[in-house]
């Protein structure tokens, strides 16, 4: 199996001589549903940031599909779909203008947008809410609506920044059983940060712990639980990370 994402020795510094990144190295393949996880701080975002081609790396490398974020970001952009931690949406837009206005960004066929907006509201769950001004929307309303516009394009390549926060139980599982449809059904390749490590455990078929910047563990959810004696994937966190501190 290929794969989509290969991080090459990715180092980013910030000004004031901030080593973000020092150096990390992965890759994931097709329709694989990878893990970078770390406490705050750790590079998580600066290297989504940087996959999503929205900042430059200082060193290294990201290749999507074979191309590059620093000589091809253009083809990378069409290969990729991006929910941010912090993302927001168009709010005096309805739901449905919204999902309207992103699709036609990925296509130009009136029966494909519309199949497209179809399968994002069924994402969301939002019912007849998607024709609501976004400004009503709670905040878990919102979230769902952001999470189906990233996966209603069916990506090559999806990068989800805690997906599922500002979500209670029953629609955060609903979000992940969608998560999982999409790798496996789609074969849409989705490189996953959260906070939560049963979700990871959950969702995960690998997972890499970041730290200061540099991957100090990969593997999968099981291995590293039997690896480190650990329960679930929480604890193997806590120890890794305490060792590393």
């Amino acid at each position: 199996m290929s794969a989509v994402l290969e991080v090459k020795n990715l180092v980013k510094v910030y000004p004031g001589d901030v080593k973000a990144l020092k150096g990390i190295s992965f890759e994931v393949k097709e329709g694989e549903i990878y893990g970078l996880i770390g406490p705050n701080g750790a590079g998580k975002t600066t290297t989504l940031r940087i996959i999503a081609t929205i900042l430059e790396p200082t060193e290294g490398d990201v290749l999507v599909d074979g191309y590059s974020v620093k000589r091809n970001p253009n083809e990378v952009r069409k290969r990729i779909s991006y929910l941010p931690e912090e993302a927001g949406a168009y709010k005096y837009l309805t739901g449905y203008e919204f999902l309207d206005f992103i699709a036609s960004f990925y296509t130009s066929n009136p029966e494909k947008k519309i199949e497209m907006i179809k399968e994002a509201i069924t994402i969301s769950g939002l019912g007849r809410r998607i024709n609501d001004k976004i400004k009503t929307y709670s905040k878990g309303m919102l979230r769902r609506l952001l999470v189906a516009k990233t996966l209603m394009v069916k990506p090559r390549l999806a990068l989800l920044d805690e997906p599922t926060s500002g979500l209670d139980v029953v629609n955060a599982q609903r979000v992940r059983s969608i998560i999982k449809k999409y790798a496996r059904e789609y074969k849409v390749t989705i490189l996953f940060s959260s906070h939560n490590m049963l979700e990871v455990e959950y969702l995960c078929d690998r997972v890499a712990i970041i730290h200061a910047g540099e991957i100090i563990v990969e593997g999968r959810p099981k291995e590293l639980m039997s690896k480190y004696d650990a329960s679930n994937l929480e604890e193997v966190f806590v120890k890794i990370v305490g060792e590393a501190e």
